[in-house]
């Protein structure tokens, strides 16, 4: 069973102490790997590593804009733990480790703001979106611990080996019924103990699935090289992260679902992006026609 791990790492300097976010350093580590997987990518694509580094910065920002907000209005569970809890506090929108952030919105403001930067620098968006998506797997799956950290990103209690341990304070209703034996028991509820219930880690899903991810994209760019088109490893990354992202959802017990269904809105964003991406990658090849840049 994984137990809690304090979210915080404290540096006492004597005069002063210094409090670091864990899920602040694994993004930050996350975004480092993942930015120098797509600058090797780059370069033995024919472009400029520097190239990519200056974009990385106007791509980012959105980027980490983007997914903060989709998580606040969309992703985030609606009522006063949720959603009303960052209209009445906006300044909370802000502490992105509190709650975290969303993929799909920085897919939306990132994708933008790549698009509109190399049409305005003149730089083939194809390639660099292609080594976005490739550094991007392995980013997320160590993105993905900060969540284990923020004991954020569980599902349903299992009885499984590797069940996680949530603490009262951050489990959501009704799994907080019976966990802190000081507070009052609904007896209409079911009672979930603080010692003997655990849940399911969907981080660890999440992170797994995407270091296979990433492990296949990269044999893929390599064993088939020849026959790969400029995109092609966008189409085949929008193909296998919401395959994993889709069915992980059923499992999630902090999102909106549609009244009655066990469908939330990252089930349908996930079905277009696995249809279109598989649609638009037949259509490419079903000519077999050579790559549109040599390597």
């Amino acid at each position: 069973m994984y137990p809690p791990v304090d979210p915080t790492i404290k540096i006492d300097l004597g005069f002063r102490t210094f409090e670091l976010h864990w899920y602040g350093l694994l993004m930050a580590t996350a975004v480092l790997v993942g930015s120098q997987i797509a600058s090797s990518e780059v370069e033995r694509r024919g472009q400029k590593s520097d190239d990519f580094w200056d974009m990385l910065i106007w791509v980012l920002i959105p980027g980490f804009i983007g997914a903060r907000l989709y998580y606040v209005f969309i992703q985030s569970p609606r009522g006063e733990g949720g959603l009303m809890h960052y209209l009445g506090n906006p300044a909370s929108i802000f502490k992105i480790w509190e709650g975290g952030i969303h993929i799909f919105g920085g897919f939306i403001f990132g994708a933008i703001a790549l698009f509109l930067y190399t049409r305005i620098k003149r730089l083939p968006g194809l390639v660099f979106l292609d080594a976005i998506a490739l550094g991007l797997p392995l980013a997320q799956a160590i993105g993905r611990w900060g969540n284990f950290i923020n004991q954020e990103l569980y599902g349903p209690p299992t009885t499984l080996p590797w069940g996680l341990r949530i603490d009262c304070d951050r489990r959501l209703p009704p799994y907080n019924n019976g966990c802190d034996p000081r507070l009052p028991v609904d007896p209409n509820t079911e009672v979930y103990p603080l010692d003997t219930t655990y849940f399911q880690p969907l981080f660890l899903y999440e992170s797994l699935w995407n270091f296979i991810g990433f492990g296949l994209l990269f044999w893929i760019s390599r064993r088939f090289k020849h026959q790969l088109k400029d995109g092609d490893l966008t189409l085949l990354y929008l193909i296998w992260y919401p395959l994993g992202r889709f069915f992980i959802e059923f499992l999630r017990t902090d999102s909106w679902f549609f009244p009655g269904t066990p469908f939330n809105v990252v089930h349908i964003l996930s079905a277009i992006a696995i249809l279109a991406a598989g649609v638009v990658l037949y259509i490419r090849h079903r000519d077999n026609s050579p790559r549109q840049v040599e390597e």
